[in-house]
């Protein structure tokens, strides 16, 4: 795997900064206040609006206090003015430097979810968009790139239901990006959809964790904060999209997007392989996760192995899941996970034999 040089490293990280701040700035108007609310012992930024236009006001969430770079961002709103054209320069420098960069229609989909709040309000960007987003988080770039006729998007239920707020109606956005988007039937819930798919079959997925039991895990999840749509409840999403972070997808002057911590999603997918019957599909997963664990070895070594404590720690099922994802895995991949278990078993207050590691590299 190549690295990724520090010249390359360092206008990643601007540019992840840069448009962070510039959908923060769309989002929330000069004329307008932002104000703390406290409920059940926390304190939340909320954000009041004015529309000249109408003579309306209007109250919209925007995060929690205790969101380090949240509250940055509110006090530096009136400070921030961002250049388009550059950014989209730094876009260029880093496809040129072999990062993954999105398709014309991927990355005109996700900037219009962006822009109508799916990340704001808390919704993260999963699957192989995700995977395209992290060769400048973990320091390295995959040999060739992996491309999806697909975008997977999940929210947390809770998160969804307390909000408070919606998005405008998703079916509407997508259309305003190729109006042959169409609702996905689902044949249990003629009334609910979580997909939607164009003549060419490119498909918007939404999705929810599944924390009940399998029996439900095909019943549609209606989703408050998310447009009219409901959502896909998926096992083992809950692990994968907690504590989530801030990436660039590379389209344009590059969007703004929230992504599963790197970790986070190579020890899901060690999971998920097994879970899978097309081989395509478990080979994919695979190559992501090995990926991101040789890189992550190198570079982000007790994020990878705290990530695989938490997944083993949730149940003989999941252990299961870990050992065979492992097995499945190829020789460096074996090698890096096995090595930064051992390595950091102390630091993290556990013995490597006692969370499904060797206790030497095999």
């Amino acid at each position: 795997m190549p690295s990724i040089d520090a010249a390359a490293q360092t206008v990643f990280a601007d540019l992840n900064q840069r448009c962070a701040d510039a959908e923060f700035d769309r989002d929330f108007p000069e004329n307008g206040k932002f104000i703390r609310r406290t409920i059940k012992a926390r304190e939340y930024w909320y954000y009041q609006g004015y529309d000249a236009a109408t003579g309306t006001k209007s109250n919209r969430y925007v995060g929690t206090v205790a969101d380090s770079e949240t509250t940055r961002r509110v006090e530096a709103h009136d400070r921030q003015r961002v250049d388009y054209r550059t950014r989209i320069d730094a876009v260029r420098m880093l496809r040129s430097a072999g990062f993954p960069t999105a398709d014309a229609l991927t990355g005109r989909v996700v900037e219009r979810l962006a822009q109508a709040g799916f990340f704001r309000l808390r919704g993260v960007l999963v699957g192989t968009v995700a995977f395209q987003t992290y060769p400048g988080l973990v320091g390295e770039r995959p040999m060739r790139a992996l491309r999806t006729g697909d975008i997977d998007l999940a929210q947390d239920y809770g998160i969804s239901v307390a909000i408070g707020e919606s998005m405008p109606p998703v079916h509407e956005e997508l259309q305003a990006v190729d109006a042959s988007f169409r609702p996905v039937p689902n044949l249990s819930r003629p009334d609910r959809t979580s997909a939607f798919a164009n003549a060419n079959g490119f498909r918007v997925e939404f999705l929810v964790s599944n924390r009940g039991s399998d029996d439900l895990t095909g019943a549609l999840v209606p989703m408050p904060a998310l447009g009219g749509v409901s959502a896909q409840p998926l096992r083992y999403l809950d692990f994968l999209i907690r504590d989530p972070v801030r990436s660039t997808l590379l389209h344009a002057g590059g969007i703004s997007v929230t992504v599963p911590a790197p970790e986070r999603y190579a020890v899901h997918k060690l999971i998920v392989a097994n879970e899978r019957t097309e081989r395509e599909k478990q080979a994919k997963d695979l190559t992501q996760a090995s990926f991101l664990i040789a890189a992550l070895a190198r570079n982000q070594p007790v994020a990878l192995a705290a990530s695989w404590v938490e997944a083993w720690s949730r149940g003989p099922s999941w252990r299961r899941h870990l050992e065979t994802g492992v097995a499945r895995l190829d020789e460096t991949g074996r090698i890096a996970i096995t090595q930064a278990v051992c390595t950091h078993g102390e630091m993290l207050g556990y013995e490597p034999t006692q969370v499904g590691i060797p206790a030497s590299p095999a």
